[in-house]
């Protein structure tokens, strides 16, 4: 792996981790993090624990893709071409021989949303934020890669509204994660599941993970989001997505995203039962 990347590998007896070392950038998935993430996966396919585990330094796991890499200049098939590269990397968790753990804290928006739905467990904090970007650019890149774990009229709930996210404990209930836990619990809860994996020889555990992600893909979750870097590529030829990205330009990301940020579906839910009483 290269030394450089941001990112890190802790081994342990039972988990070795990966490290999303950008806090300074909430860990925004540039080429350098993605890269490095690629590599990482690569080595601990024949190094280190029986179980691998993923989480971000800093005040949160990831907000998403770092905009300011954007190629305004790419053509459709260069863009399809980047889009397919990154889904990749996501694929590679599916098809590692080993289990894959996500340990999400603080808050998980965009690109990184989508990344938990390709491993094998995805635990969260209770007060976590999951959810879109802050600000409609693309489309029919995360939302499809949900619909499998919590179902078409969640995903399109989550995908409607501009920002929209949902916290741990809803994470949890909707079925996109395993399990919410205090801030504070979070690694020890990950490492304490990867212990007791690791009773289990690997062997035994890749074929256990092969058999049930075959079952998911005859349902068509590879079908579903095996199209999603065409779909996310043509929407940004759309005008008014030009529009926003020279919005952008002109006034600043956080002025944008300022401008969409309000309420999510949760609260609006709970804001009409309370009015309604």
């Amino acid at each position: 792996m290269n030394a450089s990347a941001p990112l890190r590998i802790e081994h342990g007896e039972a988990i070795s981790w990966i490290v999303l070392d950008r806090p300074d950038a909430a860990n925004a998935f540039n080429s350098a993090l993605l890269d490095g993430f690629s590599d990482a996966l690569h080595q601990l396919e024949t190094e280190g624990a029986p179980v691998i585990g993923i989480r971000g330094e800093g005040k949160g796991f990831s907000a998403g893709a770092d905009l300011s890499e954007y190629n305004a200049e790419a053509t459709p098939v260069e863009d399809v071409a980047r889009l397919r590269r990154n889904l990749d990397r996501w694929l590679a968790m599916w098809r590692h021989p080993k289990p894959v753990i996500v340990a999400i804290h603080g808050f998980c928006m965009g690109i990184s949303a989508q990344m938990p739905c390709f491993s094998d467990l995805t635990i969260v904090t209770e007060a976590a934020r999951i959810g879109e970007p802050g600000i409609p650019i693309g489309g029919g890149y995360v939302a499809p890669a949900w619909v499998q774990h919590v179902g078409a009229r969640r995903a399109k709930e989550m995908a409607f509204l501009p920002g929209n996210w949902v916290d741990g404990r809803t994470a949890v209930e909707w079925g996109w994660a395993n399990a919410a836990v205090p801030t504070d619990q979070l690694v020890p809860c990950v490492e304490a599941l990867a212990e007791r994996m690791a009773m289990i020889p690997l062997p035994v555990l890749t074929i256990k993970k092969q058999s049930i992600n075959r079952a998911m893909e005859a349902q068509g979750f590879l079908s579903a989001v095996n199209a999603v870097s065409e779909s996310d590529a043509i929407l940004h030829l759309e005008p008014a997505v030009l529009a926003m990205r020279q919005r952008i330009a002109d006034e600043g990301l956080m002025a944008v995203v300022g401008h969409y940020r309000g309420e999510s579906s949760t609260q609006i839910f709970n804001r009409f039962r309370k009015e309604s009483n």
